[in-house]
């Protein structure tokens, strides 16, 4: 069992047995019923890539590629644009977030980091003291929620610290999240912030060190029990899965490219579970 699947029936086991009832729920199925949920506040897991701990359960397949290439429209792209998703990527769930019939998801995500230039700014910050302590993207932009609508970022922090062990360097990042759906989104999430942490990392020639993930509110829908319990039932898989960025080091960070990245070692329990988002 990895340390992910350990933490991942844990906090299912932990949300069922004691996590309190979602109230005033905000989201609906898609069938318009409210999206109740049971949750915890407060959950933190830490995970050293640099011996192979990877936050990505074997318990049931995770959507890793398409994940990735969120990171990029994100990052790299800078958009809030569901074409460049769905036409540069093939990447489609996200359109379910539309705002109105304008093509995107509101000022959101994408749009925040073009609008602050932010990975320019954290790229020149460590290029020019790599040990400063303000290398912090925040996505939480009170005047863009006040100018559209939208769904307010889930992952809206991340935050870089550099290490030096002997010779090498690492690159530490954590990751912080006001919600998280605990079986759909949970990996998924955590694996794009890995990613971006890797070609951060790639971009200096440093190594990948920790990753510390907090998540406020993690929670489990209503209509996600049985899942949930077949998820605790499930014995996990022997493979030990780890994130590999195939390109030199001090490779440009908006030279990579999401087939440069490979999921090695990854073979999860199957067959897959069906989940009906909350909206």
């Amino acid at each position: 069992m990895t340390k992910a699947d350990l933490i991942f029936k844990e906090n299912i086991h932990k949300i069922l047995e004691t996590g309190a009832w979602s109230e005033q729920a905000r989201p609906k199925y898609k069938n318009g019923k409210t999206a109740n949920s049971k949750y915890i506040t407060g959950s933190f897991a830490e995970y050293d890539l640099a011996e192979g701990e990877f936050p990505i359960t074997t318990l049931r397949p995770i959507a890793i590629k398409s994940a990735i290439k969120e990171v990029f429209w994100i990052y790299q792209d800078q958009s809030n644009d569901l074409s460049v998703l769905n036409d540069k990527y093939g990447v489609k769930y996200w359109n379910d977030w539309e705002v109105g019939q304008t093509g995107t998801i509101g000022e959101r995500y994408g749009a925040i980091v073009k609008k602050h230039d932010i990975i320019t700014k954290i790229l020149q910050q460590l290029e020019e003291n790599p040990w400063n302590r303000r290398n912090v993207i925040s996505l939480w932009d009170y005047e863009a929620f006040e100018k559209t609508a939208g769904l307010l970022p889930c992952a809206f922090q991340t935050m870089f610290d550099v290490r030096r062990v002997g010779e090498d360097i690492y690159l530490d990042a954590t990751l912080t999240q006001r919600s998280n759906d605990m079986l759909v989104a949970h990996h998924i999430n955590a694996m794009q912030y890995v990613a971006l942490q890797m070609m951060i990392a790639k971009h200096f020639g440093w190594k990948v060190g920790k990753f510390f993930y907090f998540v406020n509110n993690l929670h489990i829908y209503d209509n996600q029990f049985e899942q949930a319990k077949e998820l605790l039932n499930r014995q996990p898989s022997a493979c030990q899965p780890r994130l590999v960025l195939n390109v030199p080091d001090k490779t440009n960070f908006f030279d990579i490219k999401p087939e440069d990245f490979e999921l090695i070692d990854y073979n999860p329990v199957k067959p897959q579970l069906k989940f009906d988002l909350a909206i």
